[in-house]
């Protein structure tokens, strides 16, 4: 159980609590491969993200909080999740899931 992550069908990015990135799953690795894949392991999530994404993650590192939105590349929809991740209640650093949605998504309305 300990390496669910690594087989799971979306990317799982985890960096620390200075930005440097401490874990990329096997599907994580395969979204960056243009720039290093893996490799990227060890090197700063910062230098990662242009000027604003840059800049949002900057702050979550300082003051964490939940950052979600979705994108659009080359026909592709994702959802992108980061937030903190914690141990012993205080925040270690962030995860980033990335999933990606199908072309129509079914919306449900609980009670």
């Amino acid at each position: 159980m300990r390496d669910w992550q690594e087989e799971v069908d979306f990317a799982v990015t985890v960096c620390d609590l200075d930005g440097k990135i401490i874990l990329m799953n096997k599907k994580s690795g395969m979204a960056f491969q243009k720039k290093g894949g893996r490799a990227l392991v060890g090197a700063n999530a910062l230098d990662c993200h242009p000027g604003p994404a840059r800049a949002r993650l900057r702050a979550m590192l300082k003051r964490p909080f939940t950052n979600a939105y979705t994108i659009e590349k080359n026909g592709v929809k994702k959802l992108i999740y980061q937030t903190p991740w914690l141990k012993d209640g205080k925040p270690r650093g962030l995860v980033e899931l990335s999933l990606e949605l199908p072309e129509k998504l079914p919306h449900f309305i609980r009670k």
